[in-house]
């Protein structure tokens, strides 16, 4: 026998032993459990109480699933962004076995390729990467399911907590595995879901000022993380095709094997299923109804509200051929509201006010939304108590009981249900549909609200009440039944209807004030015309400040408090010039598809509507308007004992005491941040240009100069107001003049109207020096702007304050 051989049977020899042994390792799944709690389901599980382990029985191997990761217990701050009941990731995952280990591995759904070829298929696969979100050793294994011990991934930061926290500047923290745990009165198994969830604590150095607001123990916090294993549901969905026009989000994809010539951009709606019972029916009920099941948590009558606006969605089902598709109801006793089976609405608490918003769960093969989760802030109905608290002024005897005013904003919360549900079942914001009587829930609505000539605060149309017309064509779109019909054409039809009613559809990205110039698309905004509404806000405001005291606080209540109140009061027509400002180089335009009739194109705002905008933006520069009342100064003190100021107080430059400069400042600052944003002074000075019927950037500066220049001042309070707005003024104009984001052509201009208010104000031109503070104010800024046009620099030193915090209301 060859040498060889003869070693190669020794080595075997010796080595049997130890395959026999490794053979034997390897336990049954009874075997190894037998001492365990076991939990059947769509993933059996099993609990080692001793251990503190979790096993997860895999049974389908390299079969798709959905994995749903969540935060089902957060950290209660607006500012860091973890809040109770968050949805995470949402992954197309599957368990594959690799030798002794089970990979969990996350496909890649983004890229795709729908031919029958199964090469084509591959070749897509394998040009993008898809990710292994955890490796498992086998523990046990019977036929073809494998044991796994989940429990060193549930302890992972699977919801990116840590980063979170370094992103927002609040410390460098990691999971401590000593103080984590399994949470098993959260971990359970059902036929087509299983929950899974972790105690999870994270310790860290250096904690930021948000974390200690909101932790009992700043270097040691702990939250919940949850784990769904979801079945993929059946294949008779039917994915609804996206259109920029719909008024829906989208989810999509790129398709590699489409047709040449045709976009490889596959587009769908997310929604709920839902089909008639009887599809010939005009109107019928659901197969299966969608039903939300709101958080037993929350009190009354704020409870009543939620559930009021929540079941108006169903009014909006019905006009789309439904009876009881859509229903709210009392989350049941002991239900969890990360189960992926129920659609959730929470209330959630944090230190301070914040956003609310809507989630899904959504299936990414289809657009099929599996669980919606709405996320309600609780202190945003307090702070609608407060802004009507600051413009009725209440409380004459002091104790008088606002149910009138809490009603107000109780209907507040009743379309703030309605609009967060909305984003569950797939739908976008739409900020075009106050000028259209209150179309939708799903713009963000501004009290509308008004002061006789009483001062009596009429409240009577606060708030719409009710879906909009919009809400019922949008619900059409998305989940009218058109089995029995053309769907391409019945979509194709609703869309002409919502043209016919004129119905605009304008969203986030085109709505925001900073640079937007879409002239009806506007965030807590009201009225069809911007610059009247203004105007009618500014009235309002002033009304209220020239009788604002002692009556707009409860007795018993601190008269520094009185600051608070007075915030959202002076700043009342802050959202009103986000609206009007975008008139100013404004493009009317839709999100529009090519079709056979003529295209509207992109079209400048009319120069008159331009400058009627200017006009009532003049208003909010005005020192006679910003002047803080003397009635309201003399009546404040500082804090009193045992109170402090917070992010809702003014920011000023006086210490304890009460700045009456801060208010005017952040105000004017404000819309002069509107106004002379960078890519609306570019994009009006191409209007001028193209055309000399459009209103143009000379002329802006022109009046804007003329303006805010001008010495005409009432008084000497007044003269104060005026110089800050002129010295924020000059400031905006250099910093356009040394801004990569301004033409330099636009900058030019602003370099011009600099040196001309330099030369007169070194001159005292502008109607002559009154006062030695005026003549002394004027060579300053002659000279700060001097100084700016020799260095390029703006000397230091003086930095605006921030604005006071307003959204959301």
């Amino acid at each position: 026998m060859p040498t060889t051989q003869i070693i190669r049977i020794a080595l075997f020899l010796l080595f049997l032993p130890m395959i026999t042994q490794a053979q034997a390792a390897i336990k049954s799944i009874s075997q190894f459990t037998q001492n365990m709690s076991k939990y059947p389901g769509y993933f059996t599980f099993y609990y080692a109480n001793d251990e503190g382990k979790l096993y997860l029985e895999v049974d389908k191997l390299k079969a798709p699933f959905l994995l749903q990761q969540s935060l089902p217990y957060g950290l209660g701050s607006n500012d860091i962004g973890l809040d109770r009941g968050q949805l995470g990731n949402t992954y197309l995952a599957q368990f594959e076995r690799m030798g002794n280990k089970v990979m969990l591995r996350a496909l890649n759904t983004n890229y795709r390729a729908s031919s029958t070829n199964s090469a084509e298929q591959q070749s897509v696969n394998e040009a993008f990467a898809s990710s292994i979100l955890y490796g498992f050793e086998v523990q046990a294994s019977t036929d073809s399911r494998v044991l796994l011990d989940y429990t060193p991934y549930l302890l992972t930061d699977v919801h990116g907590v840590s980063r979170t926290l370094a992103a927002r500047k609040q410390g460098n923290f990691s999971v401590d595995t000593s103080r984590s745990a399994v949470f098993m009165p959260r971990s359970k198994s059902f036929v087509k879901n299983t929950e899974l969830e972790a105690v999870i604590t994270f310790t860290g150095t250096k904690p930021g000022e948000y974390v200690k607001q909101v932790s009992a123990d700043p270097y040691a916090i702990s939250v919940n993380m949850h784990h769904s294993f979801v079945a993929l549901p059946d294949d008779k969905y039917q994915p609804r095709a996206f259109h920029p026009q719909s008024g829906y989000w989208s989810i999509e994809h790129k398709d590699y094997s489409a047709p040449l010539g045709e976009s490889m951009l596959v587009r769908y709606i997310p929604r709920h299923r839902l089909a008639k019972k009887h599809p010939n029916q005009a109107v019928s009920e659901p197969v299966k109804p969608i039903i939300y099941y709101l958080d037993p948590g929350v009190p009354e009558p704020v409870r009543s509200a939620l559930l009021d606006g929540g079941k108006w969605w169903n009014d909006a089902f019905e006009k789309a051929g439904y009876k009881n598709a859509f229903q709210v109801k009392m989350l049941p006793e002991n239900a969890d509201p990360m189960d992926v089976r129920f659609n959730v609405i929470q209330w959630v608490h944090r230190a301070t006010r914040g956003w609310s918003y809507g989630g899904s769960v959504i299936d990414p093969r289809t657009g099929e939304i599996i669980k919606g989760h709405v996320t309600l802030g609780s202190l945003r109905v307090r702070q609608d108590i407060l802004i009507a608290e600051a413009l009725a002024a209440p409380y004459k005897k002091g104790d008088e009981v606002t149910a009138e005013l809490q009603a107000m904003a109780l209907d507040r919360i009743r379309q703030l249900s309605a609009h967060e549900i909305g984003h569950t079942l797939g739908i976008a914001h739409n900020f075009a549909a106050s000028p259209k009587a209150r179309a939708s829930v799903m713009d963000y609505p501004h009290p509308l609200v008004s002061l006789d000539e009483q001062g009596a605060l009429d409240i009577s149309k606060a708030y719409a009440k009710g879906m909009g017309v919009w809400d019922e064509q949008v619900i059409k779109y998305g989940y009218g039944d058109f089995s029995r019909q053309n769907e391409a054409q019945a979509l194709a039809k609703i869309l002409a209807e919502n043209k016919a009613l004129g119905l605009e559809f304008i969203s986030d990205r085109d709505a925001r004030a900073q640079g937007g110039a879409h002239p009806n698309g506007h965030l807590w905004d009201n009225g069809d015309n911007p610059s009247k509404e203004l105007e009618r806000v500014m009235a309002v405001r002033a009304k209220a400040l020239a009788r604002f005291g002692v009556d707009n606080i409860k007795a018993g209540t601190s008269l520094s408090q009185l600051e608070e109140v007075l915030v959202p009061l002076y700043l009342f027509h802050r959202y009103q010039v986000e609206a009007a400002v975008k008139l100013i180089a404004g493009v009317d335009y839709s999100y529009e598809v090519r079709g056979k009739e003529q295209v509207q194109g992109a079209q400048v705002v009319d120069a008159e509507v331009q400058r009627q905008a200017l006009a009532s933006l003049l208003l909010t520069l005005d020192a006679k308007e910003l002047v803080v009342p003397e009635s309201i100064l003399a009546l404040i003190p500082p804090k009193a004992y045992g109170e402090y100021s917070t992010r809702e107080s003014i920011v000023g430059r006086t210490g304890l005491t009460l700045d009456a400069m801060a208010l005017p400042e952040v105000a004017a600052n404000h819309s002069l941040s509107l106004l002379l944003h960078p890519e609306r002074v570019n994009r009006l000075a191409q209007q001028g240009a193209r055309s000399e019927q459009a209103y143009n950037l000379d002329t802006l500066l022109d009046t804007l100069v003329k303006r805010v220049f001008d010495n005409n001042y009432g008084n000497a309070m007044e003269a104060k107001v005026q110089h800050r707005i002129q010295w924020l003024t000059a400031q905006h104009f250099a910093n356009l003049v040394a801004s990569d984001k301004v033409a330099p052509e636009v900058q030019a201009q602003f370099k011009f109207y600099l040196q001309r208010v330099a030369e007169d104000y070194r001159q005292n031109k502008l109607l002559g020096s009154v006062s030695s503070g005026e003549s002394a104010f004027k060579q300053h800024l002659a000279d700060a702007i001097n100084h700016f046009l020799e260095t390029g620099q703006w000397q230091p030193g003086f930095k605006p304050l921030p604005l006071p915090p307003g959204s959301p209301i």
